[in-house]
């Protein structure tokens, strides 16, 4: 089947004359005609009863009708969308996230996106650094956002985006918020919070390991949102990154004894070949200035 016929058949169906259905189509009468018959022969019926001057539709043709002009629309639409994407005019963007990554870090610039396609479609995936090479590897997203990512691939391409430190984060009402500074000792009678889907959080637990700090003591929360609710509640103290979740009601301090850091990644697949959006997105993630950046 050939959208012509659809096209051919559709504009008998509305006319229901073959001559004036050839001029619409600006095809010859034998042509149009030809090409239906042709389309009759695949669906095993005739389609119209010619009958001069006008052509009836049959039962065939009556039931058929709705089917062919949805697949007419939607080979349309197909097209136009084609058209739209090589012009640059309608793109997607697939992009995944770590879930210790605030959503602050990348708004701006699928914003900026945002202006430059016009149609621009977001796909925004969030997981662990294990899960985000998940993502990439099966070609689910185009690029990926994390910390350090643990397992080696070959065709994996990272570009660093900048390295941030790691502080102490409590409610204002915590009693160490009057504290002039925090010693790692004052954490001793601390419920520290674990963030669980940290890329970071094994070299913190070693970290305090090494200060003989008991890590089966902690609290663990796997989320961001929850992780600020129990902290604006009193309900213990964690080490967040600058880039990390905010509050009025919290407070971040730097410890004395604990230089903890990371380093944010931009990934790709090595070799694999990018929409003009993700090329765009990695050109501007790349050349923004991080020191401007207050998560």
């Amino acid at each position: 089947m050939e959208m012509h016929q659809v096209r051919y058949f559709l504009a008998v169906a509305r006319v229901l004359n073959f001559t004036r259905a050839a001029d619409e189509c600006n095809v010859a009468q034998p042509s149009l005609t030809r090409a239906i018959r042709q389309l009759e022969g695949e669906l095993g019926g005739d389609l119209f009863r010619r009958e001069r001057p006008h052509a009836q539709l049959t039962e065939l043709g009556q039931r058929m009708r709705p089917h062919l002009q949805q697949c007419y629309d939607s080979a349309l639409s197909a097209r136009a969308l084609a058209t739209a994407i090589k012009k640059g005019e309608v793109g997607s963007l697939r992009l995944a996230l770590s879930r210790s990554i605030g959503p602050a870090l990348v708004t701006r610039h699928v914003v900026e996106l945002g202006k430059l396609f016009t149609g621009l479609e977001l796909k925004l995936l969030r997981g662990t650094s294990s899960e985000i090479l998940e993502y990439l590897k099966s070609g689910e997203v185009e690029l990926g956002i994390a910390g350090s990512v643990s397992e080696e691939w070959d065709r994996l391409d990272s570009w660093p985006l900048f390295t941030e430190p790691f502080h102490l984060a409590f409610s204002r009402e915590h009693a160490l918020a009057e504290a002039p500074t925090v010693e790692i000792d004052d954490l001793r009678k601390e419920r520290i919070m674990i963030r669980t889907y940290c890329e970071t959080t094994p070299e913190l637990l070693e970290l305090l390991r090494t200060q003989d700090f008991d890590v089966e003591r902690f609290h663990e929360v796997s989320a961001e949102a929850d992780l600020v609710s129990l902290l604006e509640a009193g309900f213990g103290v964690a080490f967040v990154p600058n880039s990390g979740p905010k509050s009025s009601t919290l407070t971040q301090i730097a410890v004395n004894g604990v230089e903890l850091e990371r380093t944010i990644n931009l990934y790709g697949v090595a070799g694999r070949e990018r929409t003009p959006v993700a090329s765009a997105m990695m050109k501007m993630l790349r050349a923004y200035d991080w020191t401007r950046s207050e998560g």
